[in-house]
């Protein structure tokens, strides 16, 4: 079995040759009934114009002879006009009038009948004579024309006009199809044909700029996808791009972590030395400086784990989330010269339950962004909802700009500063996420920014890895 050819164009070609064929075979039957009509209304009319001829005699009537010539010119073996207004018809008939095989009357026929004998017509080989009855109003007076014909003559112009109505199709489907061709070339195949070597070419190489396909000026389907597409290959390329720079971020952090927790070791031992000092100043900083330490060597040695083959589970448990908040103080205060203001809303017996430091971390990061952003005061709150907690960052800041706002949460990509790396909300959603939570932004205007983080409140929390310590 032969199937259709590959390529696209050569398949729309075939198809529009053979649909407008379709087409064609669907219209010939009622032409070809319409020719036949026309045929018999063209016998009908010669008749009676040879009965005008009799009406001109004394006694409405003629030769043989010229009767002869009548009918030869008509292509008929009889005429017959039936008056009411006569008492006999009016007729021009051979010296032999033929046996009639079949009568059609056209004043009555329909279209479907009309192609019935159309069809029977051309499928019937033997020669018939037709009778063939039409009204005329000729004169103001009603009659009805009677005309014998040979159907093999009717016969062969019905073939000779559809074979030619066949051909002048087979040369407009040629013609459409040809021009369907050429306009599906420009319009669909060829940019198609682009898109798809630009694939191929982009998934050789993604991370090559060169590879990437040009924006198109078209505002159809295909112009739009060929914008998007070259946006998505934007995409890809970036997003492989950040991953080498994580990756060998990673790296870096952990070697870092790991000279970095040597000498937050030192520090720490250095710091207990000083837990037997007498200095008031000393015996007041002291505890904040050890748990600082702490969280420290705790983060280092929390990242090396991470990097390796087993990430480590959060460390969940209920604690008074006033109390860390309050652990921000010493953060904001270690700023600048003129920090912000913190002020802590959270009721003192409000319990959650999650990892400490983890969510310490998350609520470090956002109140260091609205510092750095220029807030005077920061404003964390929280209040029970339905399944969990949900805690309030608010700030009195200049809010995000508008590129911070639309790559929100993105590694590299969503910095509100100069130089920022946009890290900070990328780990808080992480950690957020790890706990089953989340952390979104309600608001951002000139007036502040307001951030909401969602905790669940079960004590069964999930144990997933927590991927911003990577």
């Amino acid at each position: 079995m032969i199937g259709l050819p590959k390529g696209l164009s050569a398949r729309l070609l075939l198809l529009t040759f053979a649909f407008v064929m379709v087409s064609v075979v669907l219209v010939f039957v009622p032409s070809v009934a319409r020719f036949r009509f026309n045929y018999l209304e063209d016998r009908i009319e010669a008749a009676r114009l040879a009965i005008l001829t009799l009406e001109a005699t004394p006694d409405f009537m003629v030769s043989q002879e010229l009767a002869n010539k009548l009918l030869a010119h008509v292509g008929a073996h009889g005429i017959a006009e039936h008056r009411s207004s006569l008492a006999r018809p009016l007729m021009i008939d051979a010296p032999t009038p033929p046996h009639i095989d079949r009568t059609y009357d056209l004043h009555e026929a329909g279209l479907i009948e009309l192609m019935g004998d159309a069809v029977m017509t051309l499928a019937d080989h033997d020669d018939h004579i037709l009778r063939v009855l039409e009204v005329s109003d000729m004169n103001s007076e009603k009659s009805i024309i009677e005309v014998l014909l040979d159907e093999a003559p009717m016969r062969a112009q019905m073939w000779d006009f559809g074979a030619r109505v066949l051909e002048l199709s087979i040369i407009i489907s040629l013609v459409t199809a040809a021009l369907l061709y050429v306009s599906l070339q420009w319009l669909l195949v060829a940019p198609l044909r682009r898109l798809t070597s630009s694939m191929i070419s982009f998934r050789k190489d993604p991370e090559d700029a060169s590879r990437i396909i040009g924006t198109s000026t078209r505002a159809d389907e295909l112009g739009l996808a060929q914008r998007e597409f070259s946006i998505l290959q934007e995409t890809v390329r970036q997003a492989l791009r950040q991953k080498e720079r994580l990756a060998a971020l990673g790296t870096a952090v952990t070697k870092i972590n790991h000279d970095l927790r040597s000498i937050l070791s030192t520090v720490r031992l250095m710091s207990d030395a000083l837990a037997d000092s007498e200095a008031p100043e000393v015996k007041r900083v002291l505890p904040t400086l050890i748990a600082a330490i702490d969280r420290a060597v705790s983060l280092c040695t929390r990242t090396l784990n991470f990097t390796g083959e087993n990430a480590p589970a959060l460390a969940c448990r209920p604690f008074a989330l006033g109390e860390l908040v309050a652990e921000l103080v010493p953060t904001l205060a270690s700023c600048g010269e003129n920090p912000p203001t913190l002020v802590n809303r959270v009721g003192s017996g409000l319990i959650v339950s999650a990892d400490r430091d983890q969510l310490f971390r998350v609520l470090s990061n956002l109140v260091r962004n609205a510092d750095e952003a220029g807030a005077q005061m920061i404003t964390l709150s929280a209040e029970p909802a339905a399944e969990g907690t949900v805690i309030e960052v608010s700030d009195d800041g200049p809010g995000l700009p508008p590129k911070a706002r639309d790559n929100l949460f993105r590694p590299f990509t969503g910095s509100a500063r100069p130089g920022g790396t946009g890290l900070g909300l990328a780990i808080a959603r992480e950690i957020m996420r790890a706990h089953g939570g989340e952390i979104r932004l309600v608001r951002s205007t000139a007036a502040g920014t307001v951030f909401s983080l969602f905790l669940p409140c079960s004590d069964d929390q999930s144990r997933t890895n927590v991927s911003a310590l990577r």
